[in-house]
């Protein structure tokens, strides 16, 4: 990626690790409205998402509870009542042909979706990580061997190889466990070619050297001289990789590969509301309006994490303050 491809210790803005670092970060991240109100939005849809099965319990609904009598059979199954049946008792109103409580499906389906997400993030750090480090600090043979498989890997189709590799595996295996695996050992390849590059760039630097001079071995280097010079980087990299992975992790419940009812996910609400959008509006603006909000919320989040760890990068999103943008 273009954005990271400066090594940051030398003549680029990114900011070193460390407390002071740290600090200015943080002024520069909350200099930007736009990403304040992004990780705003975000903190509460985290909370709403933890507190599911309390909210559940004070709502006095099972999000998995039929209740057949608040949907009219005579006309297949739509809510009774007005707005897909919001009362006192079903908040946003309930499921169009089972009556199940939307309010707390919404809340459950959070949970999974945001779980799946950041577990797939973690995955490809890790594989990414460790390989874009041995690509670039092992001999010639295995560096060539992994940059070619990684380039295999971002050819790859994620999506088509998803619903192959999702739909071969057991049932009983557990469905978010298979999709984090899924996104994450198949989405490395771009954060092992970011490694990598920025490896090669830190390599030949001076506090690599006087640490090779002081009997260091290759991998103690990596460890305790390049992981941190790489925090930066890698950071950005994961906010920016996290509602791509939440747009997968929905794209894949949608098609039917994904989670399996009755554990509700986003995708795969608006995969069974696909026959209900002209009969129960409300059944597929939900879903679709709060993976819109929250894909948009984690994308302006990590553009302004990226510019706040690196300000001599210009936003892409051209969003903040003013005087940034004039800037």
């Amino acid at each position: 990626m273009t954005l990271l491809a400066h090594p940051p210790a030398s003549g680029s803005g990114a900011t070193a690790p460390g407390p002071g670092a740290g600090r200015q970060v943080w002024r520069r991240l909350r200099a930007r409205p736009s990403a304040v109100a992004a990780a705003a939005v975000l903190l509460v849809l985290v909370l709403l998402a933890l507190a599911a099965p309390l909210l559940a319990h004070l709502a006095g609904q099972d999000p998995n509870a039929y209740h057949d009598e608040l949907v009219d059979s005579a006309r297949g199954g739509v809510p009774t009542g007005s707005f897909g049946g919001i009362s006192g008792d079903h908040w946003l109103g309930v499921e169009p042909g089972t009556g199940r409580d939307l309010f707390t499906r919404l809340l459950h389906g959070a949970r999974i979706s945001l779980l799946v997400a950041l577990g797939a993030t973690v995955v490809q750090l890790c594989v990414g990580i460790a390989a874009g480090l041995a690509a670039a600090l092992g001999n010639r043979f295995v560096g060539q061997l992994l940059g070619r498989f990684t380039d295999v890997m971002i050819a790859l189709p994620m999506l088509v190889l998803g619903v192959a590799l999702t739909a071969v595996v057991p049932p009983g295996f557990p469905r978010p466990l298979l999709l984090i695996l899924v996104i994450g050992l198949l989405g490395w390849g771009g954060t092992a070619r970011m490694v990598r590059a920025q490896t090669l760039a830190l390599r030949g630097l001076d506090f690599v050297d006087a640490a090779r001079l002081s009997g260091s071995g290759t991998w103690r280097i990596a460890r305790r001289e390049l992981l941190p010079s790489l925090a930066a980087p890698v950071i950005t990299l994961a906010a920016i990789n996290l509602p791509g992975n939440m747009v997968t992790e929905a794209s894949l419940s949608f098609l039917g590969v994904g989670v399996k009812p009755p554990t509700p996910s986003w995708g795969q609400m608006l995969s069974s509301a696909q026959t209900w959008f002209r009969a129960d509006p409300a059944y597929v603006l939900l879903p679709a309006g709060l993976l819109f909000v929250t894909v948009l919320a984690f994308t302006v989040l990590g553009d302004g994490v990226r510019t706040a760890l690196d300000p001599r990068e210009g936003s892409r999103l051209r969003v903040g303050t003013r005087k940034e943008r004039s800037a």
